[in-house]
């Protein structure tokens, strides 16, 4: 199997340079650790909230325009949505989306802004209903993990946080498909060697978790992982991105639902940032695992919660 490399991340970098924020690296005195100083990744900042946009860009603007013009199509439940759809906008391309019936409305009508043919679903019925969409179509489909061009786009994530902390000693990555964290650590163990890069997901969605622990993939019911508040974490590693994640990440830790609800409060309260629960599970971990003391950073993977949900989350 093939790997994706500092290479492919830094001509992944050029290709959407002018697409894609370049996320500013925000220290985070707030913190209060002398021991682990704390800087903060915000992707909530990008165009469509989340870092998805960035493996998108790639993805896109690397297929033949050819077939391009004949339309995009992919499946997520929220945020690779949008990302989607804002890149094929960009190109002048049709994006068929299918997302689950479950997705919270504040992700659907974003991508439906965005010009998008949304297509809802059942619970793990993503897959097979994408697959009809894309026989129905005749485009492209441009998948939320995996695939090297999606791992690249996020992997330049790492590229920046090795250029604006060199000395950067812990990286904390939010875990789900494996896309993101697959492209951060390449990225960092390239440029910055002797950093540990550690995976975190929900208690409630620890299937990779436990695949680190066993060396093999396992399968959690789709039904058990979409118990946890962190939509966006639900997914699986493909073979693709578990290969990736054995050979980047150091560790992967599980954090519980009221730890991401403390963590989404503090980024609002204390930096002043908006986070989905999926965006806050880096900062859960930060300030409830024990982890070596250190230069870290946590990754603000999103920031597209759903209003009332976070309301009630600031309320307590």
């Amino acid at each position: 199997m093939e790997l994706v490399t500092i290479g492919d991340i830094e001509q992944a970098a050029a290709r959407i340079r002018a697409f894609v924020l370049r996320t500013p690296l925000i220290p985070a005195p707030w913190a209060g650790d002398d021991d682990r100083p704390l800087w903060v990744k915000p992707e909530n900042l990008q165009s469509v909230g989340a870092f998805k946009v960035r493996g998108a860009f790639n993805a896109i603007g690397r297929l033949d325009e050819s077939v391009r013009t004949r339309g995009v199509v992919a499946y997520s439940s929220g945020n690779h949505a949008q990302a989607v759809a804002y890149a094929a906008a960009i190109y002048g391309v049709p994006a068929h989306i299918v997302m689950p019936e479950e997705t919270p409305a504040v992700k659907v009508e974003a991508t439906r802004a965005h010009g998008a043919r949304v297509v809802l679903c059942g619970a793990g019925q993503r897959e097979r209903v994408a697959a009809e969409v894309l026989e129905e179509t005749g485009g492209v489909l441009i998948p939320p993990f995996d695939h090297p061009d999606i791992i690249a786009g996020q992997g330049t994530i790492g590229l920046e946080i090795a250029e604006d902390l060199p000395s950067v000693e812990t990286v904390l990555v939010p875990v789900s498909g494996g896309g993101l964290s697959s492209g951060i650590g390449t990225a960092i163990k390239a440029l910055c060697p002797s950093a540990r890069v550690i995976g975190v997901e929900p208690e409630l969605a620890g299937d990779t978790a436990q695949a680190f622990r066993t060396g093999q993939r396992v399968d959690w019911p789709i039904e058990d992982r979409n118990r946890t508040i962190a939509d966006g974490l639900r997914s699986q590693p493909s073979e693709l991105t578990f290969a990736h994640l054995q050979r980047v990440l150091d560790d992967v830790v599980t954090v519980t639902e009221d730890q991401i609800r403390s963590a989404v409060a503090e980024f609002a309260y204390r930096a002043h940032l908006v986070s989905e629960p999926s965006g806050a599970v880096a900062l859960a971990a930060y300030r409830s695992v024990d982890l070596p003391p250190g230069r870290t950073v946590v990754v603000l993977s999103g920031g597209n919660v759903q209003p009332s949900l976070l309301q009630e989350i600031l309320a307590g």
